[in-house]
């Protein structure tokens, strides 16, 4: 994978949550989440996550920074988020791009415990 396979907007397809055993369960933005992420040329990041139709406690997740890949994986530099916690941190997500989807692979830690996330996207052709 190359830096210019990624640059464009890319809509979220399915955000899951990993255990120890590999099973997954949804992720914190419900069954149907809504999402963009951009990757620009000169290296900026936005990531905009929001829940779909079912209730629940996250409605929204998102930042803004820059990226570079790194081998297979894509590091993003936090530099606005609603995460004080995040904010000038690197959040690196092991990368695989087969056709027209991407899925990033996070190790995130909230409220103290690691999590496992797994968010697949598919390049936008507007």
């Amino acid at each position: 994978m190359r830096g210019d396979d990624l640059i464009g907007v890319w809509r979220l397809v399915s955000f899951e949550e990993l255990d120890d055993t590999g099973a997954t369960s949804r992720g914190p933005l419900g069954a149907e989440p809504s999402g963009r992420l951009i990757y620009t040329r000169d290296g900026h990041v936005s990531v905009n996550m929001m829940r779909g139709a079912d209730p629940g406690p996250v409605p929204y997740m998102g930042y803004a920074g820059t990226w570079r890949l790194n081998g297979s994986q894509v590091v993003h530099r936090i530099e606005v988020t609603p995460r004080p916690d995040w904010v000038d941190t690197e959040q690196t997500r092991e990368a695989t791009l087969e056709n027209d989807h991407l899925t990033l692979h996070a190790r995130t830690r909230i409220g103290g415990a690691e999590r496992r996330r797994v968010l697949v996207w598919r390049r936008d052709r507007g």
